[in-house]
């Protein structure tokens, strides 16, 4: 790196919001090369909420980052094993394929080696390998304003904070985005009932010994239920199924009448085994989360000071994909920053937005073509599932 590039990030400060895993790794690899930067979350604190279930990391992004980042042994120290299992189930409770990924034994550096972390684990990781004081808790983002080509950050607890380069890594339903586009997420067709097991094995034992602190799926009859580990042992679920755009306004259902969803779900379930009714019946509570996704075709003008990178950039429905995508979206973009191919922050900006938007609109493309498949599978597409999971060649 020549000295022209070391000063021209050295002497930026750079705000990033949002301290999820993309976000985190962004600040760890700049950090790495002598940047200054904020990481604004608004949690109240480390330990203020669980972060959800578990996430596997594929070897050409994720793990890739995680190398890059110097943390690998840390990961070793905290990933699940044996967390990447698979067990697929049809709605009569018959098991079609029982840890499927596990044909061949793998680990790190095979291609094929997908292990799962702990969301929790992954952020404490990486706030682990930031500066002290690197992550500014309770700082819900609320506004900003450019000033002489900087920006002047307010949160909702009325603090103030300036930068030379924001990043907005705040997630799906970003706050900072509409400083940079207005083109808005677009419906997939299909949308998610969440739902929510404290001590499951207590109250649904039988699920519980099901999931196996691993992978569970039910698919069969027009849906396909996910179960997945949570990292303070609950479980967290999801339904999926191809709906209109304007079904939770139609249903009639409301979602904060956690008996009235129980209700509707143990119903619309009556055929499938009784098992899956503790489901229902045990939730905390339910979330309905419609899939949507931005064109594939977005760009917009960028701007030297600003960008984004994750959910923020470039949503798209569930894949396995979002979390390793944040992360080489990281990567990617601390790269651009401190090359010596570019002579200004706009010119590394515009190489890291054209990259970025590019690779994502592949995945994205990929994964709404196969929306239905999951969201309302058939026998075709369960077979392709069981070949996928099972580490076979498909014709």
């Amino acid at each position: 790196m020549t000295a022209s590039v070391k000063n021209r990030i050295r002497e930026k400060e750079i705000a990033i919001i949002g301290g999820g895993p993309g976000g985190l790794t962004l600040a760890r690899l700049l950090q790495m090369k002598g940047a200054q930067v904020k990481v604004y979350e608004r949690d109240l604190s480390q330990a203020s909420r669980v972060q959800g279930a578990i996430v596997d990391l594929h070897f050409d992004s994720g793990l890739k980052v995680i190398e890059e980042a110097n943390l690998t042994d840390a990961f070793k120290t905290k990933y699940m094993v044996g967390a990447d299992r698979y067990r697929l189930l049809d709605p009569a409770g018959n098991i079609l394929l029982d840890d499927g990924n596990q044909v061949k034994k793998i680990g790190f550096g095979d291609p094929d080696f997908r292990p799962e972390i702990d969301r929790g684990s992954l952020r404490d990781l990486l706030i682990d390998a930031l500066f002290p004081d690197t992550v500014v808790w309770d700082s819900q983002f609320k506004e900003m304003r450019e000033i002489d080509g900087r920006w002047q950050l307010q949160f909702t607890n009325g603090k103030i904070a300036t930068a030379d380069l924001a990043i907005g890594a705040d997630g799906y339903r970003s706050k900072v985005r509409p400083y940079l586009t207005s083109i808005e997420a677009q419906y997939s067709g299909a949308s998610i009932i969440q739902g929510e097991i404290d001590h499951p094995e207590t109250i649904c034992p039988e699920i519980y010994r099901l999931v196996d602190n691993a992978n569970l799926m039910v698919m069969g009859e027009g849906r396909t239920l996910a179960v997945q580990p949570r990292g303070d042992g609950g479980l967290t679920f999801y339904i999926a199924s191809m709906l209109p755009e304007n079904w939770k306004e139609t249903s009639g259902l409301d979602f904060d009448n956690r008996e009235q969803i129980c209700t509707y779900l143990v119903k619309t379930h009556e055929n499938w085994n009784p098992v899956f009714s503790s489901l229902f019946k045990t939730s905390a509570h339910f979330v309905f989360r419609p899939l949507s996704y931005y064109p594939l075709d977005q760009r917009w003008a960028t701007k030297g000071n600003l960008t984004l990178l994750g959910d923020a950039a470039h949503l798209m429905p569930p894949n396995g994909e979002g979390v390793n995508l944040a992360m080489l979206d990281a990567l990617n973009l601390s790269e651009c920053l401190t090359s010596a191919g570019y002579s200004s922050l706009q010119e590394a900006v515009i190489a890291y937005e054209d990259s970025m938007i590019a690779k994502a609109a592949a995945l994205c493309k990929e994964t709404v073509n196969g929306i239905r498949d999951f969201a309302s599978p058939t026998d075709e597409s369960i077979q392709q599932m069981i070949t996928m999971l099972s580490g076979q060649t498909m014709e």
